[in-house]
């Protein structure tokens, strides 16, 4: 899979791409990471990038022919741009990271790993002239409700999610899918004993607490539930505590999952808890 992305910071992603799994999935040729940067493709002496916007405001805003240049280097044109699919020929998406884009989910990233090519326009300043998004871009996308100063941090994360995803770059294949916001059991075909396989069984929750060695830390022991060997239960035990975990931090994922039965008695179970106990507080 290539990855290519437009920015005017290129040198930017020198040292975030040279670790861990990402540096190992390229040295295997699994994936190409190139960053191109958007100032070779100006004619002035300036090098100039942006432009004030029109109507007022504040701050620049990225310049459409630079880009367009950038695009069509790339083998983008606003002819072959099909909106919201990225199916090009050769299964490429062109994709603005933006603070308008709708929210970069692991579902998203599930797609972009089955393509051949992502191109990632880094915005910056006050955004990039919407006719790029208009004629180039497939997709506008945000990793946050916040506001970064550009596009890069954005394209790093998104470069991150979707690698991980590719056959062959995790040394075990099933980290990518029995995670937080991993697909459902019954996409994957891996229920056990009428219980969900481990975290996921409803899709798109959180992951339940992990312990390691050593059995007792600063005075707290690991779940004697974990040390029992009765899978059964601890698979029980973890759907729980993934629905009490994703209830705390993340209650609006909740409300979308869709929950079996039983996952139902247990969520009321713990909010019923949760009305107690601020009753006696």
């Amino acid at each position: 899979m290539r990855f290519d992305i437009v920015t005017i910071f290129p040198g930017f992603f020198a040292s975030i791409f040279e670790h861990g799994i990402v540096r190992r999935a390229q040295a295997e040729g699994l994936v190409t990471i190139e960053s191109h940067d958007l100032r070779e493709f100006t004619h002035d002496r300036h090098r100039t990038v942006d432009d004030r916007p029109f109507g007022g405001g504040e701050g620049m805003v990225l310049k459409p022919e630079p880009l367009a240049e950038a695009l069509s280097a790339l083998g983008v044109t606003p002819e072959d741009r099909e909106q919201g699919t990225g199916n090009r020929e050769q299964k490429t998406c062109v994709v603005l990271l933006s603070a308008q884009g709708r929210p970069f989910t692991q579902s998203i990233a599930r797609h972009f790993a089955t393509l051949d090519r992502v191109v990632l326009v880094c915005g910056r300043y006050e955004g990039v002239d919407e006719r790029i998004n208009e004629l180039y871009c497939d997709m506008e996308l945000s990793i946050g409700d916040y506001i970064l100063s550009g596009g890069e941090l954005a394209a790093a994360v998104v470069v991150d999610a979707v690698m991980r995803l590719i056959p062959g770059v995790l040394g075990n294949e099933a980290s990518g899918e029995f995670e937080s916001f991993g697909v459902a059991d019954a996409e994957i075909d891996v229920d056990v004993d009428g219980v969900p396989r481990s975290q996921h069984g409803a899709g798109g929750l959180l992951d339940y607490p992990h312990y390691t060695r050593p059995a007792e830390f600063a005075g707290l022991r690991v779940p004697e539930v974990l040390m029992n060997g009765d899978h059964q239960v601890i698979r029980r035990w973890r759907r729980e505590q993934q629905l009490r975990k994703t209830l705390a931090n993340r209650p609006d994922l909740i409300e979308r999952a869709t929950l079996s039965a039983d996952d139902q008695k247990i969520v009321e179970a713990i909010k019923h808890e949760a009305g107690q106990q601020e009753e006696t507080s």
